[in-house]
């Protein structure tokens, strides 16, 4: 029933978009806000979450993160929906997303940051992100998050683009809402400066966190938190 409604909304100008980002088939293409309706008839259902998540097609697999228990998954359970998540939309948007919800995030993604695989390594990074952003500081060892700054600091130049990615977020993260560590992810970011992406792509382009830090603090966003990770 939940893939037949999937179908139903699945637009083909959003399917484009969503392949030229790395999606491959089976997918519909479907809106992330167009899947709220279904979600409140299925609820949190961690049996269906794990049946639509098996089924590879993309959609699917994104609904099941929104409806899954975080706290029912095990590392294990987590280390499985990681094996199939084969791009960043993926690893970062619905198993990262859905682990910053978990007890257990925090050692989950502390053992795929020393993976040494790309997408691993980006959804570990990218869950402290998530993390950062939603809980408050007295849940994170702040002496932990430096050491992580200056692995950052030592590693992103040599590290797999798509981690690039979440580094280049971890210290954009931690500098605005992680009020302890502003100063030294400020500096690490300046430190780091810009980072070329893309470069298979006919035009790469540069990210840089410190940049994007200094547009926050303008904006006055130091201290940001939302209040759910997932829609």
């Amino acid at each position: 029933m939940v893939m037949q409604e999937l179908e139903a909304l699945g637009k083909e100008r959003t399917k484009k978009i969503y392949m030229s980002n790395g999606a491959k088939e089976p997918l519909f293409g479907v809106a992330t806000g167009a899947m709220k309706p279904i979600f409140k008839k299925t609820k949190i259902n961690q049996p269906l979450a794990e049946e639509l998540y098996a089924t590879g097609n993309y959609d699917a697999m994104y609904f099941a993160g929104i409806i899954a228990d975080p706290n029912a998954m095990t590392e294990a359970d987590y280390d499985r929906w990681m094996d199939a998540a084969y791009f960043y939309m993926l690893s970062d948007f619905v198993v990262a997303v859905t682990l910053a919800e978990a007890d257990i995030a925090q050692q989950v993604a502390d053992k795929w940051i020393s993976s040494g695989e790309e997408l691993r390594m980006s959804a570990g990074w990218s869950c402290y992100c998530w993390l950062l952003g939603s809980r408050p500081d007295v849940e994170f060892s702040e002496s932990k998050l430096a050491g992580m700054l200056e692995m950052v600091e030592n590693t992103i130049h040599d590290s797999p683009e798509r981690t690039q990615y979440s580094m280049n977020n971890f210290m954009y993260t931690v500098a605005v809402s992680y009020s302890p560590l502003h100063d030294k992810a400020s500096e690490t970011a300046r430190t780091v400066g810009p980072i070329e992406v893309d470069k298979d792509k006919a035009k790469s382009k540069f990210i840089h966190a410190y940049v994007n830090i200094q547009n926050a603090v303008d904006k006055a966003r130091l201290g940001f938190k939302r209040k759910h990770v997932r829609c």
